[in-house]
């Protein structure tokens, strides 16, 4: 093997040591995962026809209707010693309608159409496959190709039901194309309205979307939407994988859903789970054709132990043809214009990141721990994905700080476009739990912001759906907790923890937006302080819906403050499709002043200030530029609509004086009131980027 690497060219490995020399003593560690990935293209090639058919076999999976209106069914069920179809269409007769065997573990079986020449099972009607195993046992299953499930109201179990609607719904509208700078609405459709109960695809098309548009976001991302039988895992227990949730409505609703995104220019991503799969085996993959394995590891390779669920086994051949076919799917047939990828570091590494830290030194990166299997999958399918859709936008959930996981795989890299900054939400909520204000290191909020891998473009937020889960809560109730019940109202004047609650929750968004990365994610409802935290349904809690709703109620109280934290989301979102600096180069940090409690940097040659000190405003403050000309505010968090104080003069000019100042050939005077960030732009430049 060792001479075989040496003789493996990555092509472009040169461009990423240019970037990051470090990384060239585990040039062989590339070389090797560069080969791995080689192999199974040219495998797919020779048994396949390429990756294009490949990956096309939700087309020939499962069941197929054909042009003479016979079904065709197919499942991959390699420890079975039978397999039939039951149904509606057979009265529920356990042995009437026997699969073929086929090789390689594959079953077959063809329904031919009735005597009326429709097809011999009707839309809307349950289908299971009865699996009889080796050891005589009889199985019920739902197809892992099934495209649509439910459960009965009184049910615990989802059914496979076939979906085959006479008109299904047609997208008319093109994609978007992909955003430079990318301003990412998180969003979960069941939680996705102020009432208690599970919300629908119809009403997120309706309701949430046109403020989604309205708040200057160009990508959604969609949680939960993969079908998952327990809807307190918030999505990540994965039971269907090719099944939209019926829980928020039909197939078609989910598709006008994107369709009308696209309308919008807005581009929809999904939260794809492929590190795990739920242990259901009745209505999940587990123990589909009656083994500990089929599409997983055994134990004790195959079980998550903290997730208590199944993992998947990528070096294998139907495996890979699942997973792919399974991207492929929710490209073609939804239109989803790219993926979150779900739990990265549990993919890359055999312990899982379970009980381990990351330190940042490389060898934690190589050797032994890796799982070269997952980590070639991953860069198979960002390959893939890329080349047959060039626009396809990938992020990947990696805790780890994995090199190259955001670099190009003719690189060596795994191929994302993104990588989520996830150390940057962790940091607000330590300083807001553990300092007071007069205590926050300014350097090292700002070390925070800026610590990332040069060339690998990240995912800035504040907060996600993880800071608000339960346990936890909202940045928002962080900072003003039981105060939001009696005190939000604009009617009466704020008083101490409201105003500071109001002030650094703005300041937090826009440092992050501005300093933190190449893209900026909002969780749903946070742009506007949603209160609390979110809470499923489940036994703890007598299967309550209350902390399970998102209240935009809240924003269309013209009396309350929530309006003014959305007005200033909108107007930092608007601002920022004007001047991008999120497609500019990182910031230059000019100042980071301790005592001051300031920020101030350039990026995209607009100018960010921000000042975190409590009570303290400067007047005449000297603050480094490098374009000289006129400077005016664009965005100014102090303003009365923002629930700020109104303290600066919108029409003030600021001129350079050609005086250096903290690195930057020029400077100006400004005044910065306590607790304020502002944004200044240069009226001499086009900024059309």
């Amino acid at each position: 093997m060792a001479d075989r690497e040496d003789n493996v060219t990555v092509p472009e490995f040169s461009s990423l040591l240019q970037m990051d020399p470090y990384l060239k003593p585990y040039e062989k560690d590339f070389k090797r995962r560069y080969d791995l990935l080689q192999k199974r293209l040219f495998e797919l090639e020779e048994a396949e026809g390429g990756f294009d058919q490949f990956t096309r076999s939700y087309k020939t999976f499962g069941v197929q209707r054909q042009p003479d209106n016979s079904l065709f069914f197919k499942e991959w069920a390699p420890a079975a010693e039978a397999l039939f179809l039951t149904g509606d269409f057979n009265g529920w007769d356990k042995f009437s309608h026997p699969y073929t065997k086929k090789d390689f573990g594959k079953w077959e079986l063809i329904l031919p159409p009735k005597h009326d020449k429709s097809p011999a099972v009707d839309h809307h009607t349950k289908l299971k496959v009865v699996v009889h195993t080796k050891e005589g046992e009889r199985l019920y299953r739902i197809s892992p190709w099934a495209k649509y499930v439910k459960r009965e109201e009184k049910s615990v179990i989802y059914d496979w039901v076939h979906w085959d609607p006479p008109q299904p719904y047609n997208q008319v509208h093109s994609r978007p194309t992909k955003p430079t700078s990318l301003r990412i609405y998180e969003a979960h459709v069941g939680i996705a309205s102020p009432e208690g109960k599970i919300a629908s695809y119809t009403n997120f098309t309706n309701n949430v979307l046109p403020r989604i548009k309205d708040l200057g976001y160009n990508c959604i991302q969609l949680m939960a939407v993969m079908e998952h039988a327990y809807y307190a895992s918030f999505g990540y227990q994965i039971t269907s994988f090719f099944a939209a949730s019926s829980r928020y409505g039909t197939p078609d609703e989910l598709k006008e859903l994107i369709d009308v995104a696209h309308s919008m220019g807005i581009v929809v991503l999904l939260d794809v789970v492929h590190s795990h799969a739920s242990k259901n085996t009745e209505d999940g993959l587990n123990h589909f054709d009656g083994s500990n394995s089929c599409y997983f590891h055994s134990p004790p390779r195959g079980e998550h132990t903290l997730w208590d669920s199944r993992l998947f086994n990528y070096s294998s051949w139907e495996v890979l043809r699942f997973l792919l076919s399974n991207l492929r799917w929710w490209m073609e047939e939804y239109r989803f214009d790219g993926f979150r990828f779900d739990g990265i570091t549990s993919m890359l590494y055999h312990h899982h990141g379970i009980g381990t830290g990351f330190s940042g030194d490389y060898s934690e990166y190589f050797g032994l721990q890796v799982d070269e299997d997952s980590l070639v999958y991953l860069m198979l399918a960002n390959h893939i994905l890329h080349t047959l859709y060039p626009d396809c936008i990938t992020v990947a959930e990696d805790v780890s700080g994995m090199p190259a996981l955001c670099r190009p795989v003719e690189e060596g890299g795994l191929g994302f476009d993104y990588r989520l900054a996830m150390a940057i939400p962790d940091k607000w909520i330590q300083i807001l739990k553990e300092l007071k204000d007069e205590d926050w290191n300014i350097g090292n909020i700002t070390h925070t912001l800026t610590n990332r891998r040069y060339g690998e473009k990240c995912i800035a937020y504040a907060e996600s759906h993880d800071q608000a889960l339960v346990g936890d809560k909202t940045l928002a109730f962080w900072l003003m907790d039981k105060e939001m019940y009696t005190s939000m109202s604009s009617m009466i004047p704020m008083n101490p923890i409201i105003n500071r609650g109001i002030q650094l929750h703005k300041m937090i968004r826009l440092v992050t937006h501005g300093l933190g990365g190449e893209g900026y994610l909002n969780f749903i409802g946070n742009e506007f302080g949603h209160p609390e935290w979110l809470d499923f349904p489940r036994e703890g809690n007598n299967q309550s819906y209350h902390y399970a709703r998102r209240q935009f109620n809240l924003v269309d109280m013209d009396h309350l403050r929530y309006c003014q934290l959305y007005a200033f989301d909108r107007d930092m979102n608007r601002t920022e499709d004007k001047y991008g600096w999120l497609a500019a180069p990182p910031a230059y940090v000019s100042a980071k002043h301790e005592e001051d409690k300031v920020i101030v940097f350039d990026r995209a040659n607009v100018v960010f200030i921000f000042n975190f000190h409590p009570n303290k405003s400067f007047q005449g403050y000297r603050v480094g530029v490098e374009v000289p000309g006129k400077y005016k505010i664009k965005l100014d968090s102090d303003m009365a609509q923002y629930g700020g104080h109104g303290r600066l003069d919108h029409s003030t000019e600021f001129f350079t004086e050609a005086q250096p100042f903290n690195g930057r050939s020029n400077s100006i005077l400004v005044y910065i009131p306590c607790r304020t960030a502002i944004v200044l732009a240069n009226e001499e430049i086009d900024y059309c980027y």
